[in-house]
C-alpha cells in the first residue's frame, strides 16, 4: 500500500478518530464510528482515496 494521505489530512483524521473513540468510550457512538478514520490516519493509506484517484501526500 502506497501512502496517499498527507500530513494535514492524517492529523485531521487522527484528531477526529480520537474524539470519536472518546465518544464511543462513553457510549455515545458505536465503535464502528471511529475505526476507519483512526486506521486511515495511522496507516497513511485510504482505500477510498485510491478508488477515487485522490492523493494528498506530497510526492
Amino acid at each position: 500500500m502506497k501512502c496517499n494521505v498527507g500530513h494535514t489530512d492524517r492529523v485531521l483524521r487522527m484528531t477526529v478518530g480520537v474524539t470519536l473513540m472518546g465518544l464511543a468510550g462513553f457510549g455515545i457512538t458505536g465503535p464502528w464510528a471511529w475505526i476507519g478514520i483512526a486506521l486511515t490516519g495511522a496507516l497513511g493509506y485510504c482505500g477510498a482515496y485510491s478508488l477515487l484517484g485522490i492523493n494528498t501526500a506530497k510526492k
